[in-house]
């Protein structure tokens, strides 16, 4: 389960590598191309850590050295990957293309990235920075829909006094600049990204009109299970919750809050972090949870993530307090009516974004909120835009989720697609756990039925960047992918698996590492969503606001091609909306094919007369000569029963000549294709005339 939004994990906890510590950046050819090195037919090792030479006969080698054998079918795979013959877009397909712009980083170019450095120092994105070219070049990477990242008013170190707009007690902070997860008032966007602070609303406003110009809808944060503990809005004619709480029981239904009332004048007692320091005077209290005996009531309350103790833990959502939706989490009970009043507070907050043009919404810990809400929720907001649209983040097997959570049961309130973390955390385990590629067909025939509503992602906030170090023997969430070349097959394969949406997070296409300790966020490979930081990879893309890849080496550009090219692959009917086929049953146990189906997956997708053969080799060291077979009765369900020869055009790879597959190989021995290390191949598949 992804919990780093909350905690910024010292490397000693996350158990990652040395360069973790000492913040250096993944290895030196972590931009190489998608295409690079020979192919041959030696391996040795399946440890990703080492590299060595030898021959075996898994059709590998560790040393970039090439070998033939005189049956070779495969051309070579050093073919120039620039991108003539560029792969078209369906722009209108159904596969829903998600961009996550976090705003406070996307244009910023003041790369010093100073460790704890303010808004002055390490400077801030803005709203107005995101201009028309920008949209424009995002649009023609592919993207349907741009997700806002973090924009609505987080709890802050910053102060803005020319708009009364003080910096938040230093106890309930995370990071100079806060954490995007801390709303402190969910009718406002955070001045950091305005020019005019004062007019931070109508510059947002504005750059939602400019991405609906650019063609691409616009999705916000909705985080509806917590709040800032210091949560107060200024906008006018809104209010606060809990205001008219009753202050004395632990839940009521008309209590936006849970309270700590038992027994009677407890103080809230916050943790401080070792490894950061919190501006101003931190004394480890908060005056409005203090139990001082204010008439209004100063009752502490429960954590976001659900701990009831008036001494949260450094590891718990200590800088926010729970919503209550009438579902009491300590005894897994629900009372629904009447209505609780969070459910209609909830609603005006959704309903006013939706006025201002936003057409969607992240949902933060959606699992964390009962089933009920989400019931009526979802259709409050498509009555006032039938296109609403709505991701849940959300974890099976989460303990803290609501009674009769399932994906399923969510998807069934409403919600157009769910985070697949399962599946992101088998492949990446392939890297660093020790998992198997072969696993991954049981985890997608398992979820077949709402194959269309997963989301699947290679990168996102919460996940350390895929050009991250890998760290050997833990946890997925405790490793990188080792390079960004890494990121191509790897997103290729969670991209093309299913028909669901897909999401790529700003910075993944140009190979930025997350590198660097940079204030509560420490370097554990994640950009930080605590501190005032840019990502001096991405930010040689915006190349002085020109968004023109100007400062790119010739290794990112190529990568950057690579990721537009899966996007548009991504819109093809066959993939968009067409049925899967594992081949790995067929292949794995050949004594060629990646150390059994180890470091290797293969697949078919298709719709009507269009076919993708797709094989994927993820081991970053290792390159394959696979012995590749497709069964006569996939064929025949392709529409090939009366061909000889199938022609394999590789669509990664523009100008290279198509593979000619004698199907009569294809379906006994297999047909010799050559696999790079961290290379997918994208065949399109047509019968020889």
């Amino acid at each position: 389960m992804a919990i780093s939004r909350y905690l910024a994990f010292p490397c000693a906890l996350a158990v990652i590598s040395a360069a973790c510590a000492t913040g250096e950046p993944p290895m030196s050819d972590s931009l190489g191309s998608n295409a690079t090195g020979s192919n041959t037919a030696v391996e040795t090792s399946t440890d990703p850590s080492t590299t060595t030479t030898g021959t075996t006969t898994d059709g590998t080698t560790t040393d970039g050295t090439t070998t033939t054998d005189g049956t070779d079918t495969d051309v070579g795979t050093d073919t120039d990957t620039d991108t003539d013959g560029e792969e078209p877009i369906n722009f209108d397909a159904p596969k829903q293309r998600i961009y996550q712009l976090t705003v406070r980083l996307f244009s910023n170019t003041k790369t010093i990235n100073v460790g704890d450095g303010d808004i002055g120092t390490n400077g801030v994105g803005k709203f107005a920075e995101i201009d028309e070219v920008a949209l424009a070049e995002l649009r023609a990477m592919g993207y349907s829909h741009i997700w806002l990242h973090g924009v609505l008013q987080q709890a802050s170190a910053t102060a803005y006094p020319e708009i009364m707009d003080e910096a938040d007690d230093p106890d309930t902070v995370k990071g100079k600049a806060g954490s995007y997860y801390a709303i402190s008032d969910y009718y406002d966007v955070s001045a950091d990204y305005a020019i005019d602070p004062a007019s931070r609303l109508d510059e947002f406003k504005e750059l939602i009109d400019r991405v609906h110009a650019a063609e691409m809808k616009v999705l916000i944060d909705l985080v509806p299970n917590h709040v800032a503990r210091t949560y107060h809005t200024d906008i006018p004619t809104k209010t606060d919750f809990g205001l008219a709480d009753a202050t004395g029981v632990f839940t009521a239904p008309n209590n936006n809050f849970f309270y700590l009332a038992d027994p009677p004048d407890q103080v809230l007692t916050l943790p401080a972090p070792d490894w950061w320091t919190p501006p101003g005077m931190p004394d480890g209290t908060y005056a409005d949870e203090d139990n001082d005996g204010d008439p209004n009531g100063d009752v502490p309350r429960a954590t976001g993530n659900n701990v009831t103790s008036i001494m949260p833990a450094i590891t718990d959502w200590y800088d926010t307090v729970k919503l209550n939706y009438g579902y009491d989490f300590t005894t897994m009970m629900g009372t629904y009516d009447p209505m609780p009043k969070t459910w209609i507070d909830m609603d005006k907050i959704i309903a006013y974004w939706q006025a201002m043009g936003v057409d969607g919404f992240r949902v933060d810990f959606a699992h964390y909120i009962p089933l009920e809400y989400w019931q009526w929720q979802v259709a409050q907001a498509r009555s006032r835009d039938a296109e609403a649209y709505f991701i849940a983040e959300a974890y099976e097997g989460d303990p803290g989720g609501v009674p009769g959570f399932t994906f399923p049961a969510l998807l069934d309130t409403g919600f157009d697609a769910v985070y697949d973390d399962a599946l992101y955390d088998t492949v990446k385990s392939v890297f660093c756990c020790n998992g198997k590629a072969n696993d991954i067909t049981a985890l997608v025939e398992d979820k077949i039925d709402i194959s269309d509503k997963l989301l699947r992602y290679s990168e996102n906030h919460d996940e350390r960047r895929i050009a991250s170090p890998i760290a050997m023997g833990g946890q997925p969430e405790e490793s990188g992918f080792g390079s960004s070349a890494a990121g191509i097959p790897v997103t290729a394969l969670l991209y093309f698996l299913g028909d669901g949406p897909v999401m790529l997070y700003n910075g993944q296409e140009v190979g930025e590492p997350g590198s660097g300790a940079e204030g509560y966020g420490i370097g554990d490979g994640r950009t930080t969503i605590f501190d005032y930081w840019a990502m001096p990879e991405f930010a040689k893309w915006v190349n002085g606001l020109k968004y023109d890849g100007g400062q790119l080496s010739d290794a990112q550009r190529t990568l950057r091609d690579d990721y537009r090219r899966l996007l548009a692959l991504s819109t093809r009917d066959a993939i968009a909306t067409g049925d899967f086929i594992s081949l790995q049953d067929a292949n794995k146990d050949a004594g060629t094919y990646c150390s059994l189906g180890r470091w290797c997956y293969t697949f078919v997708r298709h719709s009507g007369d269009e076919a993708f053969l797709i094989t994927v080799n993820l081991n970053p060291n290792n390159m394959y000569t696979l012995d590749l077979k497709v069964p006569g009765a996939v064929l025949t369900e392709l529409g090939f029963s009366a061909a000889e020869i199938i022609n394999l055009d590789d669509r990664m790879l523009p100008g290279s000549e198509p593979v000619p597959a004698e199907v009569a190989k294809l379906t006994a021995e297999g047909i010799k294709l050559k696999l790079n290390k961290s290379q997918v191949r994208v065949f399109s598949m047509s019968a020889a005339r």
